[in-house]
């Protein structure tokens, strides 16, 4: 797995997938769920040396190489991938991505766990390039959400990274997010700020308004990043201007979420938002087509 080493491409910053245990550990719990206790259609094959290619039948961002890896290694540790692409590549409809050699009963049977792998993290890294593309220019960055697959978050948030965009907090323990209904308990924006930083000092926080007025408290206050949460545009780019003029000149970055998509998105990153944050990302999965067909593939 240390060949899938990728840069950002607005930061250069370099990253990896999640460390192989994490890997590991969700493709023995999807083959665990797959072949249960043996897959019985496999073993009508010879068990023998075969080779397989990996086909891919739409256009994609590839992501997902590790865990596709880790299923054929898990059933043959002698099984043989040569890639032709790299992770992070777009690819035409028709490309082979890869080829296989192994045992023909662990090609068959790993084949279904290791596709849907690659399908939904390409999948997620496609469609979150498609949304980094259309505001290219605007120094707006594209965030995903915690609406993930349940036991795939550190897969599909890497897949974000993939496609270009940038990873909101993992969970609910890395970050504070202050929302209305932290802020009816506390019983002020201002309450809630101050307690939040005396409680976790050295954590990020992120605080999420309904008003300008609430804007105008939470910069005063100061926090990490301040979500405009369903602003129409008018008063979105009254945030932004009051966010970026003295005193506070734009110190707090502004995230915007609600009511974005294709229609919408160049439109509210060109106002001059910071950040915009797509559920979509991980929520609603369009998986890759693709297909792992026995043989050699196709010449020419």
């Amino acid at each position: 797995m240390s060949d899938v080493f990728l840069k950002d491409a607005a930061t250069g910053d370099e990253f990896l997938p999640p460390p192989p245990e994490v890997i590991q550990a969700d493709v023995a719990r999807a083959l665990a769920e797959d072949i249960g206790t043996g897959d019985v259609t496999a073993t009508l094959l010879p068990d023998a040396a075969d080779s397989a290619y990996l086909l891919c039948k739409e256009d994609s961002v590839v992501c997902g190489r590790p865990w596709f890896d880790a299923c054929h290694r898990a059933l043959d540790p002698d099984v043989r991938i040569d890639w032709r692409v790299k992770e992070g590549d777009c690819v035409r409809k028709g490309s082979v991505l890869a080829t296989l050699q192994g045992r023909a009963r662990a090609l068959v049977s790993a084949e279904r766990t290791s596709l849907n792998f690659l399908q939904t993290l390409s999948g997620t890294a496609t469609v979150t390039a498609t949304y980094v593309d259309a505001i290219r220019g605007t120094g707006t960055r594209i965030l995903d959400t915690r609406k993930t697959i349940p036991g795939l978050r550190l897969a599909q948030k890497y897949a974000v990274r993939v496609g270009g965009g940038v990873n909101h907090r993992m969970g609910l323990h890395d970050a504070v997010m202050l929302k209305e209904n932290h802020v009816r308990a506390a019983g002020s924006l201002t309450a809630a700020i101050r307690s939040a930083r005396a409680m976790h000092p050295s954590l990020p926080l992120i605080v999420e308004v309904e008003t300008l007025a609430q804007l105008a408290e939470a910069l005063r206050e100061g926090c990490d990043r301040i979500l405009i949460d369903d602003f129409d545009a008018a008063t979105r780019r009254e945030a932004v201007r009051i966010a970026h003029a003295a005193p506070f000149n734009g110190a707090i970055p502004l995230e915007v979420s609600g009511g974005v998509d294709m229609t919408t998105l160049r439109s509210i990153a060109e106002d001059g938002v910071d950040f915009i944050s797509i559920g979509g990302l991980t929520k609603h999965v369009h998986a890759i087509d693709l297909s792992l067909k026995l043989g050699l593939p196709p010449s020419g």
